[in-house]
C-alpha cells in the first residue's frame, strides 16, 4: 500500500507556508534563515512527489541542485550572521537596516 502522492503535496504545501509565516513574522536572522531552509525543503518534498507520480527522475536531479545550494546558502548566511554578531552583538533584523557598520 503506498501512500497517494496528494499528501506530499499537501505536506509541501503546509511546510511552505509555515516557512513563510517564519519569514514574514520572525526579527531574528537565524530564524529567518531556518525558515528560508524549510520552504527549500518543501520545494524537496514537491519535486519528489511529482516525480514519483510521473515516474521521472527530473524531479530527483532538482533536488540534488537544491541541496547543493540550500548547504552553501546556510553555510554563507551563518558565516555572515556571525561576523554581524561580532559587529553589533545583535541579530535583530530591525537593528541591522543600515548599510554603515
Amino acid at each position: 500500500m503506498s501512500i497517494p502522492y496528494e499528501y506530499y503535496i499537501a505536506l509541501s504545501g503546509l511546510l511552505m507556508v509555515i516557512g513563510l509565516v517564519g519569514i514574514i513574522i520572525r526579527r531574528n536572522i537565524i530564524a529567518v534563515l531556518i525558515s528560508t531552509e524549510l520552504m527549500l525543503n518543501a520545494v524537496n518534498i514537491a519535486f519528489v512527489a511529482f516525480d514519483m507520480k510521473l515516474h521521472d527522475v527530473a524531479g530527483q536531479v532538482f533536488v540534488f541542485f537544491i541541496l547543493t545550494i540550500a548547504a552553501a546558502e546556510a553555510a554563507i548566511g551563518l558565516g555572515l550572521i556571525m561576523a554581524i554578531y561580532r559587529l553589533r552583538k545583535d541579530v535583530n533584523i530591525d537593528t541591522l537596516t543600515e548599510l554603515k557598520l
